[in-house]
């Protein structure tokens, strides 16, 4: 059902994987990336990239070019490219910040990344062949908190964002500069960069900040997760009414289409859950991903506690070990095996310093009349 690796005991604030799965970078909740490589079963550090001051944010691998990008707390972004001899050389971006930069995402066709932050903005970075080095374009129309979470459209040049102001909102990314132009979507036609195509607010009375955000495979579909503890989806064949499911747990970090109806989100609850979307787009609850028992030490619970009430009058309550695999707080949610809408397998990592890789084949054949 699932692979579990400890990666000691500091948190892992987020983590990307490379082509091929072999390698992955992390970062433990500090200014430094770790690269490690998986060999007979075992992950080995292979580097460590510590050009940032203060604590890394965001990390995105790009599986074509296999370039690293990288941002911080200390309002930069690096470009990490493979040397010959197996190490990382950083090229800074331009990104002008003020603020933190709190999220970091590379377009599909990895000719350009985003970068979001504190300051209000959106920045989209693309490389300048003539000065050899990343710059950036901002967005700014109509953001009014921190940028919280990116994601890109399948066709390159549209990016949605969530944000700690209550709102989802979908912008053109066309860099006129180098890029052709593409099809029209049902978001709307070509635009400039920055101008919005769409804005959702979670809710008439705001509904916590938004923590993810994820199109479908095929761009037409978006769905969301807010502090809350909601999930919100949005089909733009159908028009721009949001369809939202509150639920009874604690509020999501993460989310990602696994398939066609299908999303798996994940966060404080320190368990992914799979959600599925009807024929009429109602999202509904299918299962945890983690079914996992505690076991028992020492003997049978109950007879621990009359045990404890014989000897000491009181029950024993020093048992803080949860029944989930991971321990604490889910921070980060990734594809590992297939793409995005035709997800076999996904990764988690968490505030517990644990990597958790989960197969979603043998769950979806354990479970009568599910189709992921």
């Amino acid at each position: 059902m699932c692979e579990k690796y400890s990666f000691g005991v500091h948190p892992i604030t987020c983590h990307s994987w490379n082509k091929d799965r072999t390698r992955i970078a992390l970062s433990p909740n500090n200014h430094e990336v770790h690269v490690y490589n998986r060999s007979s079963g075992e992950w080995q550090l292979t580097d460590v990239l510590d050009q940032h001051d203060l604590r890394v944010t965001g990390i995105d691998w790009a599986p074509k070019t296999n370039r690293i990008v990288t941002c911080a707390a200390d309002r930069n972004a690096y470009v990490w490219s493979p040397c010959e001899d197996g190490k990382w050389k950083p090229t800074i971006v331009f990104l002008r910040l003020n603020r933190a930069a709190t999220c970091v995402k590379w377009s599909p066709e990895e000719n350009k990344f985003a970068v979001g932050s504190g300051a209000k903005l959106i920045s989209v970075c693309y490389f300048n062949e003539g000065n050899n080095w990343w710059v950036s374009k901002h967005i700014k129309k109509t953001i009014k908190s921190t940028v919280t979470c990116l994601d890109w459209h399948p066709n390159n040049t549209i990016l949605v964002s969530g944000s700690t102001d209550f709102r989802v909102r979908v912008f053109s990314c066309y860099v006129k500069e180098f890029e052709e132009s593409s099809a029209t979507t049902k978001w709307g036609n070509k635009a400039g960069l920055g101008h919005i195509l769409a804005e959702f607010s979670n809710s008439p009375l705001g509904g916590g900040w938004i923590q993810g955000v994820s199109f479908s495979a095929d761009g037409n579909r978006l769905c969301w997760v807010s502090q809350d503890s909601s999930i919100c989806l949005v089909d733009i064949t159908k028009g721009t009414q949001v369809h939202k499911l509150r639920t009874e747990f604690l509020p999501f970090l993460s989310c990602l289409w696994v398939g066609p109806n299908a999303i798996v989100v994940s966060g404080h609850d320190c368990c992914p859950m799979l959600y599925t979307v009807d024929g009429s787009g109602q999202l509904q609850f299918a299962f945890k991903l983690d079914i996992s028992q505690k076991k028992e030490a020492g003997g049978l619970s109950a007879m621990r506690k009359f045990q404890s009430l014989d000897r000491q009058a009181r029950l024993e309550i020093s048992d803080t070990e949860l029944e989930t695999i991971h321990q604490n707080t889910i921070t980060c949610l990734r594809c590992y095996e297939g793409s995005n809408g035709s997800v076999g397998k996904l990764s988690t990592s968490g505030v517990d310093g644990q990597l958790v890789i989960w197969d979603l084949q043998p769950l979806e054949k354990s479970i009568k009349g599910l189709r992921i």
